[in-house]
């Protein structure tokens, strides 16, 4: 039997003489379970943030997207679309021609545009339905338009408005003098039929017109794109799919993830999620703190017993190990408890009665989001941190202070 850790459990559970020791002690154990649970909630709540975040800027976004590796644009040629389209795992793919623009609304200008000009499958490989705020979505091989909000707002114009007429320019290629806005732009009329609303950046920014008008504003032939947008089937190997497209186009395109195409959303919302992590990982720290004091506190009320105990043979590094698991196993059972605690919590924020859950707005309740990882990381990062703290606090035992009672 392990005498050590025996003592150290009966430490644990028995109170001692000093009521003030007992108090440092619940305080203490208070400090770890409050910590943890901090630590599990403040995670569970950026990861619901973080995909709820996502939900808004990614919703556009294809499951693969093959971009272009050098230049605007690419020929995708009939053999290749219909390679494409035999690939098992596509369940569709729409291709897709993008190019910043100029808008222009009677006196109003918005220089800071760009089209996407897309085919009948874009409404098959993304969720179109859902970001449409006001009208219909535009049909094939006219001149219809639908906008981002902030467009729209800064033009001042809105679905079907005959009395605003709709330029939309881009930049002829070419050199040479220009005496004429005609030699230095290519324009078209359009007729904006909807408005859509996804995120501040994209309403402010996109502009969906059909494939066929965006080819003519750019001067592109019926074949040449920008990209082209997959949908995959569930559970699909993307790796395979990466695979079969990029055969099939070879290395004039890039293949694209979500995350991929969000790399700098996706990293600025993994790097605040570590910084909040390093700053409830500094509370818990400061937290610990108790546990050394606590310990401290415990080891100079049992200096009689710990004499005894080195008087019958115990070596120094026994009675520091009595210290050292009991120090442990408090802040090991404080992190089990406050772990628990922050999974209640974070399971009434889910499914609780609406009068209990937080609120971002007054309909809006804060998103929260249980991961089992963010389980795994705060009870190693208490157990680590308790093991240290036992170490630290273990420390103090020397062969005077045993000796010298």
């Amino acid at each position: 039997m392990n005498v050590s850790l025996y003592i150290a459990k009966r430490y644990l559970r028995s109170k001692s003489s000093n009521n003030a020791i007992n108090i440092i002690s619940y305080i203490a154990l208070l400090g770890v379970i409050l910590g943890s649970a901090s630590l599990f909630i403040v995670l569970s709540g950026f990861a619901g943030l973080k995909d709820f975040t996502l939900q808004f800027s990614t919703i556009i976004d294809p499951d693969l997207k093959a971009v272009v590796a050098k230049g605007k644009s690419f020929i995708l040629t009939d053999e290749e679309a219909v390679k494409l389209s035999h690939i098992e795992d596509i369940v569709v793919f729409s291709k897709v021609v993008e190019e910043r623009v100029f808008i222009q609304s009677n006196d109003k200008s918005y220089p800071s545009a760009s089209i996407k000009g897309i085919d009948d499958n874009f409404k098959r490989v993304n969720i179109i339905d859902s970001i449409l705020e006001q009208g219909n979505w535009l049909q094939e091989k006219t001149n219809q338009i639908v906008v981002g909000s902030g467009i729209s707002n800064n033009l001042s114009f809105g679905v079907l408005d005959y009395n605003k007429v709709i330029n939309i320019y881009v930049p002829k290629p070419g050199k040479g003098q220009i005496n004429s806005v005609e030699e230095a732009f290519n324009t078209v009329n359009a007729v904006n039929v909807g408005v859509f609303s996804i995120n501040e950046s994209l309403n402010d920014t996109y502009v969906f017109a059909s494939l066929s008008l965006a080819q003519h504003l750019l001067n592109y032939k019926h074949n040449q794109i920008s990209a082209i947008e997959f949908k995959l089937k569930e559970d699909t190997d993307e790796a395979w799919v990466r695979e079969q497209i990029q055969a099939v186009l070879g290395d004039k395109v890039v293949l694209k993830n979500r995350a991929q195409l969000n790399d700098a959303l996706y990293k600025m919302l993994n790097t605040e999620n570590l910084a909040v992590y390093l700053i409830f990982t500094l509370v818990l720290i400061i937290a610990l703190f108790n546990v050394i004091g606590s310990i401290i506190m415990m080891i100079l009320d049992k200096k009689k017993t710990l004499n005894t105990l080195f008087n019958l043979g115990a070596n120094i590094k026994d009675i520091r190990n009595i210290f050292f698991l009991q120090g442990s196993l408090m802040s090991v059972l404080g992190g089990i408890i406050g772990i628990a605690v922050g999974l209640l919590l974070t399971l009434n924020q889910l499914y609780g009665p609406i009068g209990l859950k937080f609120f971002i707005t007054a309909s809006l309740p804060y998103p929260v989001k249980i991961k089992i990882i963010n389980v795994f990381i705060v009870f190693f990062t208490i157990s680590v941190l308790g093991v240290i703290a036992s170490t630290i606090a273990s420390a103090r035992i020397t062969k005077n202070l045993v000796q010298d009672y």
